[in-house]
């Protein structure tokens, strides 16, 4: 197709924020694949005021706005973003003050605050949702008592306040919504259990909708025309599974950036002990699905170590290239890895000093060190999952900004064992616009949005290395450092720890 007749497609711009990054793309499907091409690409920088860590909001949103204004004429547009932050709205709609970013420390000690109000069983049993001090309902606990807190009228999550201010109704999409550990997993509604129990005022929580919904025009004062605005599936996680150009149950989705990820989709939550004990969490996905999936740190820790050592990430990867396979180990959910700004070099090594060993040596080492470690985390999570659901996996589609980690997506399908496809890298504005085109009803089932993922994308395919029992070693040598289970061995006398208090 030419490029004349590509403008003459309608074309939906998409808007997708990750925690390091924000990006606005323009989408174009031309009845057998889609298309995409960027328009803006910027930093997400955080900032830090006297009352804390907070989203530059109004920045990011004014950068959006000048990414669809490159787009041209825009059928419909849709907003994904990170989950758990929101914002705070008064009577007439008026932001009550910039959000915080979930990283800021006024949740410490707020888990035990809310569980001592709804047990942790409790909460888990209508929501679903893993126990992170960063969930929004651990945020709102911290904030009873604010003056914004108490002039609420409304929240809306991060993607839900930007759709709004393009023009949309202000509602709560399903994907973000779930995210707040206030959902009920079974329903996809508000639950006026945990609203009650946890003495939240209703009157903050709005309509809940699915992704695929059109919920208005774009505002005549922003001159960008009189698209559509739709509710995407507008966790981003959400969008990125969408993109995955998974054939079938046998695959799980490993979402890779500042936050891997890592799961597969079901048609029901799963809310079994277990499950729980675990820290699996159930997120809501597009055209009804579940997400049973599990948070690990994810390349916020190559993130860091490039802010420590002033390296970009190929730079760190082509480093970690050079070192020698037995590295030292960490466990990459460790808490003190979660808090921003500090020295994570130094961390990983009294982590090391912790668990016994010694820490790694030189910069090459210590950053293979925490590529070993991603890949050997992902295999538990896979482990889990197989054991809440049944299911055995058998490739893992990785998707997202890790793509272009050929080193992690390399290692992962070495110690999981599982064929590892990775593509596509824009994962979550392809979901966007996908998401969009059935809103738009130029796709017309949920079947039709999925053959058009595998159509649109070209996995590169990593097999696992041929040397199992090296590799079944190493893991064990990560159980015993991390004090995890393993999940594909049955034990009656081997206690799990309890992990809630892992970042998100």
């Amino acid at each position: 197709m030419s490029r004349a007749s590509d403008r003459r497609l309608p074309t939906y711009g998409a808007i997708d924020f990750g925690a390091s990054s924000g990006r606005v793309l323009a989408g174009r499907f031309d009845g057998e694949r889609l298309t995409l091409s960027e328009t803006a690409r910027f930093a997400n920088r955080p900032v830090d005021l006297p009352d804390g860590r907070h989203w530059d909001l109004l920045h990011l949103f004014g950068r959006a706005l000048d990414g669809l204004a490159r787009a041209g004429t825009l059928a419909g547009v849709g907003v994904d973003t990170w989950a758990v932050d929101y914002g705070l709205l008064d009577g007439a709609g008026r932001l009550l003050g910039l959000p915080f970013h979930y990283r800021d420390q006024r949740t410490a000690g707020m888990v035990e605050r809310s569980f001592a109000r709804v047990g942790r069983e409790a909460q888990y049993a209508i929501s679903g949702i893993q126990t992170l001090p960063i969930n929004t309902v651990f945020q709102l606990e911290a904030e009873r008592g604010s003056v914004a807190f108490e002039h609420a009228s409304r929240l809306a999550m991060i993607p839900d306040l930007l759709a709004h201010w393009l023009g949309g109704e202000l509602v709560n999409e399903a994907t973000n919504a779930s995210s707040t550990g206030l959902l009920d997993a079974r329903s996809g509604r508000w639950s006026r259990t945990l609203l009650e129990g946890l003495e939240l005022p209703e009157r903050l929580f709005g309509p809940v909708v699915e992704p695929g919904t059109t919920i208005g025009r774009l505002r005549p004062a922003l001159g960008l025309g009189d698209g559509a605005v739709h509710a995407v599936g507008s966790h981003d996680t959400a969008s990125a599974f969408v993109a995955a150009p998974v054939a079938d149950e046998h695959a799980a989705i490993l979402s890779s950036g500042t936050w891997s990820l890592l799961g597969v989709e079901l048609d029901a939550p799963v809310l079994s002990d277990a499950a729980r004990d675990a820290n699996l969490t159930n997120e809501r996905g597009v055209e009804g699905t579940i997400r049973l999936l599990r948070n690990v740190m994810g390349l916020w820790l190559e993130q860091e170590l490039g802010r420590a050592w002033g390296l970009s990430a190929p730079e760190i990867q082509a480093l970690a290239e050079t070192a020698e396979p037995g590295v030292p180990l960490i466990d990459p959910d460790d808490p003190s890895f979660l808090a921003p700004d500090g020295d994570l070099p130094e961390r990983i090594a009294a982590a090391c000093r912790r668990g016994g060993q010694a820490p790694p040596v030189g910069r090459a080492e210590l950053a293979r060190s925490v590529y070993v470690s991603l890949a050997l985390r992902y295999r538990w999570v896979l482990g889990e999952l197989e054991a809440a659901t049944g299911r055995e996996i058998r490739t893992v589609h990785v998707v997202g900004g890790g793509v272009r980690n050929e080193l992690l997506c390399r290692l992962t399908a070495e110690l999981t064992g599982r064929t590892v496809l990775a593509g596509p890298v824009e994962a979550t504005a392809t979901g966007n616009v996908l998401v969009q085109l059935r809103a738009a009803g130029e796709l017309s089932s949920a079947a039709e949005l999925r053959a058009l993922a595998r159509a649109s994308a070209a996995p590169v395919v990593h097999e696992p290395g041929r040397d199992r029992a090296a590799a079944d070693d190493l893991y064990g040598r990560f159980l015993r450092i991390t004090g995890s289970v393993d999940p594909t061995v049955p034990s009656t006398t081997t206690t799990r720890p309890s992990r809630h208090e892992d970042p998100r």
